[in-house]
């Protein structure tokens, strides 16, 4: 049984497994990806410009792609609109009858293609992405937890569209 892990670990990395969130099977010729501000098909602008941001920013963090703001110079272009937004209460004080937890709900569409070839290197439509937060109820501890939900759900949804785009291929 001593030598059963030595081999299996063997055997594992040499049958394509990864970890999650860390391959990058993108075409070689991409080099440049061009991300320009999420559509919004919503009444929450801000959070389209927020998730604009944080897959920006994931991008840049995660891997080696030169990310731009010019489509004309890019080799690729991501592209993302968000198309709905939801928030309502989930849980409720038995006694004041007011909201304790509340669910927000975005829907995204995304697409990646090459601007040379017009290719679709990526598509998903209608990805949704769920967040929870609390309220209280006490006036003297109210703290509005909104907005860092909002922020929560828009650096999930750059982790996970990262993680698919570079999967993908």
């Amino acid at each position: 049984m001593r030598h059963f892990w030595p081999v299996l670990f063997l055997g594992l990395t040499g049958c394509g497994y990864h970890i999650s969130g860390h391959a990058n099977l993108m075409p070689k010729e991409i080099k440049t990806i061009a991300i320009p501000a999420f559509g919004d098909g919503t009444t929450r602008p801000r959070l389209a410009n927020l998730i604009t941001t944080d897959v920006t920013r994931e991008f840049n963090s995660r891997t080696k792609y030169n990310i731009i703001a010019t489509e004309d110079q890019a080799d690729a272009v991501l592209r993302g609109t968000l198309m709905h937004f939801v928030s309502f209460p989930i849980v409720s004080d038995p006694v004041s009858g007011r909201a304790t937890g509340i669910q927000v709900v975005a829907t995204l569409q995304i697409i990646l293609t090459d601007r040379h070839t017009g290719k679709t290197l990526f598509q998903r439509q209608g990805l949704e992405f769920r967040e929870r937060y609390e309220v209280t109820l006490d006036p003297n501890q109210y703290f509005d937890e909104s907005g860092t939900g909002v922020q929560r759900l828009s650096r999930d949804v750059a982790r996970s569209v990262v993680s698919a785009i570079l999967e993908n291929f």
